[in-house]
């Protein structure tokens, strides 16, 4: 049976891109499954996403006649087996929802992944009902003076685990500059708040008391500059003046909760690219 491959890709826009891309994998014989495309009129850059089906054995050349081509478009391009699972690391601090939903979804096969660890400032009896074993967890405890220290044993461990993707599941302590820079596109925050509005620690308090009638959560990329990243994807709820910021934060977890998990499934399968401070989401 051939194996399944997708191919992610961006570049500034020009006629023949798709007749370029489609003839190379007819070249070798492969047969597209699902294409995608977006150009984005603004910044005049051309989107793409390919699976394609192909002998496992032509593979190689089909990627190294493939880098001629996109060096010849400025593509910035990734080609990939669906069938190896993604590295994931799972940050979490006490709050432990979100980290209990995709470690379940994980389990029951929705979130096809591997995960490296599990990484917290907490100790792992904070988890006890999650049931981490055979999953490799490291308690990093941030303590007064020694940020520095302790996020160079978590890049270390991000490193050595040979991890794709972090992901902040309510990891609440702020990356430093440095190592946000380091994590450029391959860390995910979840965001109790609908973004822009309401960043920082207390978003639920703060729309309390500004009395929204909507609250939200956010996936998005980090950056240096805190809760200012790429949004991969949002969803509200709606509230009424009857609710309490504790009813606000109870509603919230849900919303949180399927949020990251719509976004890390997007990310699994190729389907978000950035573009500058925004993503295009190839969603289904």
């Amino acid at each position: 049976m051939p194996s399944h491959y997708v191919l992610t890709l961006s570049c500034p826009d020009r006629p023949g891109i798709v007749n370029a891309v489609t003839g190379h994998l007819l070249r070798f014989e492969g047969n597209i499954l699902d294409a995608q495309q977006y150009n984005d009129l603004e910044t005049d850059r051309f989107f793409m996403r390919t699976v394609f089906a192909l002998e496992s054995g032509a593979i190689d050349a089909l990627r190294d006649t493939f880098a001629t081509l996109a060096d010849g478009f400025g593509m910035r391009w990734s080609l990939r087996d669906r069938d190896v699972p993604r590295r994931v690391m799972l940050l979490a601090s006490k709050f432990d929802h979100c980290l209990a939903d995709v470690l379940y979804r994980w389990r029951i096969g929705e979130l096809p992944m591997d995960i490296t660890g599990v990484v917290s400032n907490h100790p792992r009896e904070t988890y006890q009902y999650l049931g981490l074993d055979g999953i490799p967890f490291h308690y990093l405890p941030v303590t007064k003076g020694r940020k520095q220290e302790q996020e160079a044993q978590l890049l270390a461990l991000i490193e050595s685990t040979g991890t794709e993707l972090v992901v902040l599941a309510r990891y609440m302590q702020v990356l430093s500059e440095s190592l946000a820079t380091r994590l450029a596109g391959r860390c995910i925050n979840i965001h109790h708040s609908f973004l822009p509005g309401f960043k920082g620690a207390r978003p639920y308090h703060a729309a309390h008391a500004r009395g929204v009638k909507l609250i939200g959560a956010t996936a998005h990329f980090i950056t240096a500059d805190l809760d200012e990243g790429p949004i991969i994807e949002q969803d509200t709820q709606r509230v009424s003046h009857h609710d309490t910021p504790q009813d606000l934060i109870r509603i919230g977890r849900d919303i949180e909760r399927r949020v990251l998990a719509q976004a890390l499934r997007y990310w699994l399968d190729d389907r978000i690219l950035l573009n500058g401070h925004r993503t295009v989401v190839f969603a289904v």
